[in-house]
């Protein structure tokens, strides 16, 4: 029986990503892509989740139900609250980007740092790890190292140039536990990285994948 997974992306360059992921991790499953890129534009230019961008997302975790979803995957890591209501409101599986992946890192250690390039990204994303952490009793830290040229390198087609920059930033963070890669359109830099730093380098395709196949086939 096949299970219908329904991503839904804010950027186009998460697409491939997550697609790959699953093709390694759960080849099994048919996926669905409803890319609204008009989302990060307006996350950007208001600066927080207003009423209206909740209502879309409502819209949103409506659409993918109507279409006979048996888990909904957001990949886009800058509206965890909208995620959360859609999560609350659904009767399958809804997972936010990171949330797996958060937990895989809250394993590794105490000092974890981030590698963002969407500075709407940072502040939802500190708090949910925050809340993550706080919720398994644990004290960490988060250390956001925001690579906004890497996501403008990414958008005009250079992918060459995307992973020299995250790679050259993940220097400053070389004391930490553990790294992630905050964006799933980072997840293309995670060997270079990982090269550079000699840590371990966390992606949130392989790790969402992997925490939605465990929830639809456990039900």
């Amino acid at each position: 029986m096949s299970h219908r997974i329904v991503l839904i992306q804010a950027v186009p360059m998460a697409v491939e990503p997550v697609g790959e992921a699953f093709k390694r991790i759960w080849p099994e499953a048919e996926t669905v892509n409803l890319l609204e890129d008009s989302l990060s534009r307006d996350r950007a230019a208001t600066g927080h989740l207003d009423r209206a961008m909740m209502d879309r997302f409502r819209v949103l975790g409506d659409y993918a139900l109507s279409i006979g979803a048996d888990g909904i995957l957001f990949t886009c890591s800058a509206f965890g609250p909208a995620i959360e209501m859609v999560a609350r409101d659904a009767p399958i599986p809804v997972l936010k980007p990171n949330e797996a992946m958060f937990d895989m890192a809250l394993d590794l250690g105490a000092r974890i740092g981030m590698l963002v390039t969407f500075q709407g990204s940072v502040a939802s994303m500190r708090d949910e790890f925050q809340e993550m952490a706080a919720a398994r009793g644990l004290e960490a830290a988060i250390e956001p190292c925001l690579v906004e040229e890497a996501m403008m390198a990414l958008r005009q087609g250079d992918a060459d140039r995307h992973n020299a920059l995250l790679v050259e930033a993940a220097t400053a963070l070389a004391d930490c536990d553990a790294v992630m890669l905050a964006q799933f359109s980072t997840a293309q830099a995670k060997d270079a990285v990982a090269e550079v730093l000699g840590l371990p380098i966390l992606t949130a395709p392989d790790a969402a994948v992997e925490r939605m196949k465990a929830a639809v086939l456990n039900l």
